[in-house]
């Protein structure tokens, strides 16, 4: 059974950083393409970003782009989200997710393994 753990949330201001990172223990990463998604208050979970288990491939949603990467650590088995510019809107819980699939992708029904979320909020 694959089990992911998130960590790296906070409180920051505007214009600040954080780096996310999802943990993935019972297979190796690299096996899995992992998503990070996003829930706001009275939102919808978005998918906010995805990094293929080979090439890589990545995706980013337009809202993120130029200021949030991902990355991963096949020796840590650990895949990052490093985010940059944080503006109030990127406030959310943010997941990672595992899916047994090639390529990216932003369905959430095509991932089979979630972490339980780690909370960032970027406010003054």
């Amino acid at each position: 059974q694959l089990q992911l753990v998130e960590s790296g949330g906070g409180l920051v201001q505007p214009g600040g950083s954080l780096r996310l990172s999802c943990v993935v223990s019972g297979h190796t990463v690299d096996s899995y393409a992992i998503g990070w998604f996003r829930q706001a208050p009275g939102k919808e979970r978005e998918g906010v970003s995805c990094i293929s288990s080979s090439g890589p491939m990545i995706h980013y949603v337009d809202s993120v782009k130029g200021r949030f990467t991902i990355s991963r650590d096949n020796a840590k088995n650990t895949v990052y989200l490093q985010m940059n510019n944080l503006k109030p809107e990127d406030t959310a819980i943010y997941y990672c997710a595992a899916g047994s699939f090639h390529g990216v992708r932003t369905d959430q029904s095509q991932y089979d393994y979630w972490g339980q979320g780690t909370q960032v909020t970027v406010s003054s």
